[in-house]
């Protein structure tokens, strides 16, 4: 029997986690005989220590985010780079994950965090590890932390990256042009929405009530916010709380055709600029508002969407109804914006045969 190895960072719920996870699924539906692992290797190593880790880091981007922001640029985004070296990470992990391999005995390993891409990188340089690797990205940017020149193969989020990788010396057919990948279940089609008023999905518990609030001084009913509350309880309480017929919140969904069956129901997304949400809306077609990006990587997606016109950019100051409205009743933007999107998500290729074949 086959066994992939995928490899994320952290136990906390991310991007890097909902795409090994869309991966295994993929997998599984290639050939039911193939296992899937999925094992963090902070986890691996340090175990309780994870959640002293995770703790810091959510610190860091709640509390004091201009520091996280400088800290993550200045080591991991940069400029893009051949090969860097991280001692620190090497001392920290490269042994665990060398016996991490050993102890598996994985057919195909897949990468979709840049610190065990990092780690393998390193190792099959120094000719201990012959086992394939790919890098699934999960942003629309690759930092300088991945492993580049011994990986075999890169599932990159767009041919901006693809043409990044070249120019590192990556060879044109070791890189697929994939999107980020999502869960299958995310179906492309989209139903029409046929009712007199819009439906708009605001995506992330973290906006928290105040924001939602102010939803309610609407000027006229035309819109209908519906409020993805995650797992943030407290949220979920307090606008129901409100009692209003405008805003409805939404508990955590896990199951991805009740997030697909969401999405089919809604006109117009505002969420944060998190690679998974937006691929998912990309895929679908459904036009996204941001509102702001978490330190680090959310601020560099949010530029690269922005300037690509993926996204309908909000300038401070916008009254939100009022933009949302405008955006929505407006044909011809509509129109212009689902080109841009079209064209960009055309250029997706076939990632899955890529996995078959270093699993035959």
């Amino acid at each position: 029997m086959k066994k992939v190895l995928l490899l994320p960072f952290l136990q906390i719920s991310s991007g890097h986690h909902q795409v090994a996870d869309a991966l295994a699924e993929y997998i599984y539906r290639l050939d039911q005989t193939i296992s899937c692992k999925k094992i963090d290797i902070l986890h691996y190593t340090y175990g309780r220590g994870e959640r002293l880790i995770s703790n810091l880091y959510l610190y860091a981007i709640q509390r004091i985010p201009r520091f996280y922001s400088w800290l993550y640029k200045t080591n991991a985004y940069k400029t893009a780079a051949r090969d860097k070296t991280y001692y620190f990470y090497e001392m920290l992990f490269l042994r665990s994950m060398k016996e991490l391999v050993e102890r598996e005995k994985p057919d195909l390993i897949i990468c979709s965090h840049s610190l065990p891409s990092y780690l393998l990188n390193l190792l099959k340089k120094k000719n201990v590890l012959n086992v394939p690797v790919i890098n699934a990205y999960t942003d629309f940017f690759i930092n300088n932390v991945w492993g580049i020149q011994s990986i075999d193969h890169h599932f990159v989020p767009s041919l901006d990256c693809k043409q990044i990788l070249e120019k590192l010396g990556v060879k044109p057919e070791k890189i697929t042009v994939s999107g980020i990948p999502i869960h299958p279940e995310i179906s492309i089609a989209k139903k029409e929405n046929e009712k007199p008023t819009y439906n708009v999905l605001i995506a992330g518990g973290s906006l928290g009530v105040g924001p939602i609030e102010k939803l309610l001084k609407q000027k006229n009913h035309k819109i209908n916010f519906f409020v993805l509350c995650g797992k943030n309880i407290q949220l979920y309480n307090k606008i129901k709380q409100l009692k209003s017929e405008l805003i409805t919140p939404v508990r955590y969904i896990q199951d991805r055709n009740e997030m697909n069956d969401l999405y089919d129901q809604m006109d117009l997304i505002l969420t944060k600029p998190g690679g998974i949400t937006i691929s998912e809306c990309l895929r679908k077609q459904i036009p996204v508002f941001l509102y702001y990006g978490l330190p680090g990587q959310e601020e560099i997606n949010k530029a690269y969407l922005e300037s690509n016109g993926l996204v309908i950019k909000l300038n401070d100051g916008d009254q939100l109804e009022e933009t949302i409205l405008k955006f929505l009743e407006d044909e011809k933007e509509r129109e212009e914006h689902l080109k841009r999107v079209t064209a960009h998500i055309h250029t997706f290729e076939d990632f899955t045969s890529v996995i078959q074949s270093y699993l035959l």
